[in-house]
């Protein structure tokens, strides 16, 4: 069982990492970043999957 919090707001992952709101919705649309949706709105976010996301980013530039 973790003891790390792994599930985030899209606004908390977004602040986290400097992204937009725009760059987060992109990798869950495009299956990059795992999500869980109430309704058809985004309610979570898993942090490690925006964190892989990010670094692969930073590392292509």
């Amino acid at each position: 069982m973790s003891l790390v919090k792994t599930w985030y707001t899209p606004e908390s992952a977004a602040s986290k990492f400097g992204l937009t709101m725009e760059q987060l919705t992109a990798w869950v649309e495009d299956g990059l970043v795992r999500a869980e949706k109430e309704g058809n709105k985004v309610a979570r976010v898993n942090i490690d999957d925006v964190r892989i996301e990010v670094e692969t980013m930073v590392n292509r530039t």
